[in-house]
């Protein structure tokens, strides 16, 4: 029995599919651990591994030179030619960005495979807290971790006896037959130097993996392409993966490696404990404990997952899924699939998706203090600014920013995209990519210069491309698209979709927060856009321009931006546009039940203070078979499609359901969860500098505040609002009314 919640998972019996294996990761390197006695098996990924897919010889991964027909496409549009934007185009092919892929898999066969049956004991676990994938059975245990501290990952081989083959092995699923692959293998005084190069076809762009292998006892030998080992007590292994053009300096990189095992202590815990320092410290900020049953808390994850209804169940997937955020998050932030995919075919290209994935994966990045996911969001950013910049000189001839639709973390330009999905009339993705910075800046005190030089480049692209007006005067946002739908009654490329309006005001709005030089022209500019509509069904529209009808049926709620995680739209300052968001919402449907609709939705109810509605949707993806015995999720029910939405979405679902803020406001159970009557969340972050604690029961509850900056604010629960004065350093303990149930 527990006595909390448990902040790991295991299984009783090894990975029989690559999607149920354990995940390790510190945001460059990851690894899937399957931990088979017989032929232990971890695929090894890094973050920077894209196939090359170039058509054209790479003409067709610029953004396309149109801003010169913008003019006319404006005017059909304003005359009511609502498919006047489809042929807005220069009849490219649609063309995706670069696959994602996986490296290859370090391979331990063991002489005496076949045998696992006669093994007792089998155990493999993740530890959350400490990122270690264990794997023991009879007398052999296998620890892995990937070293947040040293960029290296780590596997660490025990037993009596350890008599075995290694070799990294390529041959992964759908592994293209024309790869160029070398192996290396050299005895070191400490065991052998493995090294794998792969070279894509027609490409001079190549990766090498690198292990090196020191082995304690017995004796060890070459066998090509590997090496054997014989009658070891224990082995250490330590790989890395370079990307690179030309050749890769094994012999260096060995060496780079070898040091890292001159140490006084024993090697595993000396690299274990830098890099604890470093993940632990991030991962136990923040606990969700929800007073769940002990005997289900000790379960296997396979067990839980089918037991839905299970509030044990909702706190392992909290833990796991801040745990795989933070292991995801580092060079990058995650992709569709985190950093994590054992098949080199990776459903839409293993791409970073903007228009919805990528914002809902780190949504709970602030609240659930995790601003090392928001570092890597950052620097993603920072270093795709120039391509966003080709964007908005090529489309739309103009200064500034504007952010592609989908990447694969190297190129920024806006390429992908065709006749049904016009992904590169997309103006409001830097807002929606930059509000997290935002957010971050707000909960920390201080405002970013990067940030700030970021938004300063939406400002300007806004003030180029807002020029054209309607009818009543108001600036159009012309053309208009809203991920990744249309008008029932019209194209795919429309007018005053409800999320470009958001973003432009929210964009110009907070450049001049953040220049105050600017800030009389910018705001001038923001209150010459027009506001939202509401439709004949008394919800708010999707296209702000009169005439254009919703689709209702669809798995994105981009109209819904200003309600999450803008705060334009909110039960407290704008309760008639609320209503309608809330109506919106209730008429929306689940298209093909994609998760990260579901969860989506729910982030939005939770804002609109329906715990009813946020049960339900986050019912639909617990009761659909989402989550892989690993915990990562799918993008469909039935485990269909191994994506990362779900996994990383959940956290920041709960907590909003349980605590919401912004500057100058705090909302307590806003969204109350009926099959959740107690619990107690820790260490969550507000947007006005304090860290808070919360415990609710069904007679009231707590709030422990800890403000780091003195702040008044306007304090909501199901009693009302109230002022509540905080002051930096001190503490302030704040009663829930039985009420607030």
């Amino acid at each position: 029995m527990t006595a909390g919640p448990v902040h790991g998972t295991w299984e009783p019996r090894p990975a029989a599919r690559w999607e149920d294996a354990f995940l390790c990761g510190n945001g460059r390197h990851g690894a899937l651990v399957l931990g088979d006695p017989d032929d232990d098996r971890t695929v090894v990924t890094h973050h920077t591994l894209v196939r090359p897919n170039d058509d054209a010889g790479g003409r067709h991964r610029l953004p396309p030179l149109l801003a010169d027909a913008l003019p006319d496409v404006q005017d059909r549009l304003l005359s009511g030619d609502l498919t006047a934007a489809e042929d807005f185009t220069d009849g490219r092919p649609l063309q995706w960005v670069r696959p994602f892929h996986p490296a290859f898999r370090i391979r331990l066969r063991h002489q005496d495979a076949g045998t696992a049956a006669g093994l007792t004991g089998h155990r493999r676990e993740l530890d959350f807290a400490t990122g270690e994938a264990t794997a023991r059975h009879g007398g052999r245990s296998s620890r892995v971790f990937v070293s947040r501290a040293d960029d290296v990952i780590v596997q660490h081989v025990t037993g009596r006896d350890l008599t075995l083959r290694l070799s990294l092995d390529h041959r992964l699923p759908n592994a293209p037959d024309d790869l160029r692959v070398g192996h290396g293998a050299v005895l070191t005084p400490e065991g052998v130097l493995l090294s794998l190069r792969v070279r894509y076809p027609g490409s001079d762009l190549a990766y090498t993996g690198v292990t090196v292998a020191a082995v304690t006892g017995g004796r060890t030998e070459l066998a090509p392409p590997g090496a054997r080992v014989t009658g070891a007590r224990s082995i250490l292994l330590l790989t890395r993966v370079l990307r690179h053009t030309g050749e890769a300096d094994v012999v260096a990189e060995g060496r780079a490696l070898r040091d890292l095992l001159a140490t006084d202590e024993p090697a595993y815990d000396t690299l274990l404990a830098r890099h604890l320092a470093l993940h632990r410290t991030a991962y136990q900020r923040v606990t969700l404990d929800l007073a769940a049953d002990p005997a289900e808390r000790a379960l296997p994850g396979s067990a839980l997952l089918a037991r839905p209804r299970s509030a044990a169940l909702l706190e392992r997937l909290f833990a796991a899924g801040r745990y795989h955020l933070l292991s995801a998050g580092g060079l990058f932030p995650p992709r569709l699939t985190g950093l994590w995919t054992g098949d080199w075919d990776t459903a839409w290209s293993g791409a970073f998706t903007l228009d919805a994935n990528l914002n809902l994966q780190t949504a709970s990045a602030a609240a659930a203090a995790l601003p090392e996911v928001t570092e890597s969001l950052a620097c993603f950013i920072q270093g795709q600014l120039p391509h966003w910049r080709d964007n908005a000189r090529a489309v739309f001839g103009a200064r500034g920013v504007v952010a592609p639709a989908h990447t694969d973390g190297e190129s920024g330009h806006s390429y992908h995209f065709s006749r049904e999905y016009p992904l590169h009339l997309w103006t409001a993705g830097a807002d929606w990519l930059l509000k997290p910075l935002v957010d971050h800046d707000e909960t920390y005190g201080a405002r970013t210069p990067r940030t700030a030089a970021a938004l300063a480049e939406v400002a300007d692209f806004y003030e180029d491309f807002l020029t054209r007006t309607g009818p009543d005067g108001r600036l159009v946002l012309v053309p208009s698209y809203s991920p990744e739908n249309r008008p029932s009654n019209g194209g795919w490329g429309a007018l005053n979709a409800a999320m470009d309006l958001s973003a432009a005001r929210h964009a110009l709005h907070t450049a001049a927060a953040y220049h105050p030089d600017r800030a009389d022209r910018l705001r001038a500019l923001a209150d010459r856009l027009p506001p939202h509509r509401v439709n004949a069904d008394g919800a708010l529209a999707e296209w702000a321009w009169p005439g254009l009808e919703d689709t209702y049926d669809h798995r994105h709620l981009s109209h819904l931006y200003g309600v999450w995680p803008l705060d334009e739209i909110t039960p407290y300052d704008t309760p008639e546009l609320a209503a309608a968001a809330h109506r919106a919402l209730e008429l929306r449907g689940p298209e093909n039940d994609s998760a990260h609709g579901h969860l989506h939705h729910a982030l939005i109810a939770a804002r609109l203070r329906d715990g009813r509605r946020v049960a339900d949707a986050l019912g639909r993806v617990l009761d659909g078979d989402f989550f892989h015995d690993s915990l990562m999720s799918s993008h469909y029910p039935q485990r269909n499609v191994y994506n990362a939405d779900a996994a990383h979405t959940l956290p920041a679902v709960l907590i909003e359901a349980l605590v919401q803020s912004a500057p100058d406001r705090l909302v307590l159970l806003p969204a109350p969860l009926p099959a959740l009557p107690s619990g107690r969340l820790t260490g969550v972050r507000t947007r006005f500098g304090a860290a808070l604690d919360l415990t609710w029961t069904p007679d009231g509850g707590t709030a422990v505040l800890r403000p780091d900056r003195t702040a008044r604010i306007t304090l909501w629960t199901s009693a009302g609002a109230e002022p509540l004065d905080l002051v930096a350093g001190g503490e302030r303990v704040v009663p829930l009314p039985a009420a607030a149930r």
